[in-house]
């Protein structure tokens, strides 16, 4: 049986940039890295409500820019404002650098993998069938547009003794393609008869390169 790869961190550098885009050289690289783990924490669990897709963090000369990517940001940003103020004065207390928060609206959450995922996770702790949970899923992601889909459950499924794996596809996901914009999400389900992980792989179409693009283009003049 092959051995998976994160799609995410495979195609890191070739179609994906890094969600924590900074340069730091010894004990400074240690103490960002800890402190990204650390704040990243402390946002999902706060905002574990807000349907949070991915949080990433941009640093230069003492401040941190924290981009949080959301389907639901009038959540984060509260009434006239406040839940935002209130967010960037308590991700300060975990910092010394001066914070800076930033929210982007997820348009379509039903093809974002890490939203598909969270939702099914629900869906299974509210004690709904995970057939029907995954069958929804997949068919809500081929209405927004994907060019394939796979979607993941493992666990105690129906109460089982023996733990199984179970999973549904549509249409074509290539993870040896490099070039093909997969999006990738990993949610966990906590019910009565254990954790069921779930897992979502979403195709959304081709990135070409720069040089692709370059030869292509070539071939058409």
């Amino acid at each position: 049986m092959g051995q998976k790869v994160n799609p995410i961190g495979l195609r890191v550098g070739v179609i994906r940039n890094w969600d924590s885009r900074w340069y730091a050289k010894g004990q400074t690289y240690i103490e960002n890295l800890h402190e990204d783990f650390k704040l990243r924490k402390y946002l999902q669990e706060k905002l574990k409500h807000a349907s949070i897709a991915k949080i990433e963090t941009e640093r230069a000369a003492k401040k941190v820019k924290v981009i949080i990517h959301t389907a639901r940001p009038g959540v984060v940003i509260g009434k006239k404002g406040a839940g935002i103020d209130q967010l960037k004065a308590d991700v300060q207390k975990l910092t010394t650098n001066e914070v800076f928060v930033n929210i982007q609206e997820v348009r379509k959450p039903d093809i974002d993998a890490q939203l598909v995922a969270e939702s099914i996770a629900q869906q299974l702790e509210k004690r709904i069938s995970w057939r029907r949970a995954l069958k929804k899923a997949i068919a809500a992601a081929i209405r927004g547009g994907v060019r394939g889909i796979k979607v993941q459950v493992a666990g105690r499924l129906d109460g089982a003794e023996i733990a199984r794996t179970e999973w549904y596809t549509e249409k074509s996901v290539p993870l040896h393609t490099l070039r093909a914009d997969i999006d990738y999400g990993v949610a966990r389900a906590t019910t009565a008869y254990g954790i069921i992980g779930v897992k979502a792989w979403i195709y959304k179409g081709d990135i070409m390169t720069q040089r692709e693009a370059d030869e292509v283009n070539r071939a058409k003049s």
